[in-house]
């Protein structure tokens, strides 16, 4: 079924880019230099801001040393960012004030990201940087929808991580996966990407429509 919000909240990593790989191969370079547990950190980084995951292994200066080296790692590497299917055309269709961008990347590895992969920037951002609480916490949601001018509930999300799913259905959005992985919370609609969304406009406001 179609959903007619006032607003579209997209994630970015898994959603608009294709970055996943790049996440993974800075953070296994990061395990080296800090000496933490690869294998145990990959589970946990995806979708969360890093240093709700950096908090949880190490204490004082060192958190604060790992989250600028995860950061540099990153946007060393976000030129090769390439968008999802989908990602830039759909953009391309969105009233440029009705839609966000919500990432628990900080603002520059997001920017470097975007530009890498060519996604088109909307006016309201929300970043790693921009909130006390991240993802699964629903208040990077609750702000994004704010800066639209709207409420949660009148939002649909795009997510891939059940941190995000957890985060945008405790803000009150109705939620849209993307890909394949499996959450606890169900999802409105599921989508293997954006190639599989439209969204038109007309004087009754947007439509979001799955094919």
């Amino acid at each position: 079924m179609p959903i007619h919000p006032k607003a579209i909240l997209f994630d970015s990593d898994g959603v608009l880019v294709d970055s996943h790989h790049l996440v993974m191969k800075a953070w296994k370079q990061l395990s080296v230099e800090f000496e933490l547990d690869f294998e145990k950190l990959q589970t946990e980084v995806v979708g969360v801001r890093a240093v709700e995951t950096l908090t949880r292994y190490l204490t004082g200066d060192a958190v604060n040393q790992a989250l600028a080296r995860i950061d540099e790692i990153e946007i060393e590497t976000a030129s090769q960012t390439k968008p999802i299917n989908g990602a830039v055309e759909l953009l391309s269709t969105l009233p440029n004030t009705s839609w966000a961008i919500v990432t628990s990347a900080s603002r520059d590895l997001g920017l470097a990201r975007w530009s890498g992969a060519n996604i088109a920037l909307p006016p309201v951002i929300v970043t790693a940087d921009d909130v006390t609480n991240g993802k699964p916490n629903p208040e990077p949601f609750i702000v994004g929808a704010k800066k639209c001018g709207v409420a949660p509930q009148d939002c649909v999300v795009f997510e891939d991580s059940p941190a995000g799913a957890a985060a945008a259905t405790a803000a009150g959005a109705t939620v849209v996966a993307v890909g394949n992985q499996e959450w606890d919370i169900e999802p409105f609609a599921r989508v293997n990407d954006l190639s599989e969304v439209t969204v038109t406009t007309n004087s009754e406001g947007m439509t979001v429509d799955f094919r």
